[in-house]
């Protein structure tokens, strides 16, 4: 298993949403690392995720990898997560933090 955790604004992902999201998150997964994601998601409760003294619409979607990758590798990794999270929440490429670290 891969993991992966997706920490979101209170709200910002409703349920049919998140289901989306697992679903697609997971296929990425298996799609990149040829395993299924270990997802956990963390709701950042109102009032504690702030930009610009407004509240925050950010998202950050972390993966850990199962090897070392190159930099071209990550690049379109990242990408992909970003279209994929972009498409689903509607929020702009400003709004999305994507990371895919190596394996510790």
């Amino acid at each position: 298993m891969i993991p992966c955790i997706c920490f979101f604004q209170d709200g910002q992902v409703d349920g049919a949403r998140r289901a989306a999201l697992t679903a697609q998150l997971d296929a990425f997964s298996r799609r990149a690392f040829d395993a299924p994601a270990n997802q956990t998601w963390i709701a950042v409760p109102p009032g504690n995720g702030f930009t610009e003294a407004k509240p925050s619409t950010s998202s950050i979607v972390t993966f850990q990898a199962d090897t070392a990758l190159d930099q071209p590798t990550r690049i379109r990794l990242l990408e992909e997560i970003c279209d994929i999270w972009m498409a689903e929440t509607g929020c702009s490429l400003n709004e999305i933090v994507a990371t895919v670290t190596d394996p510790q």
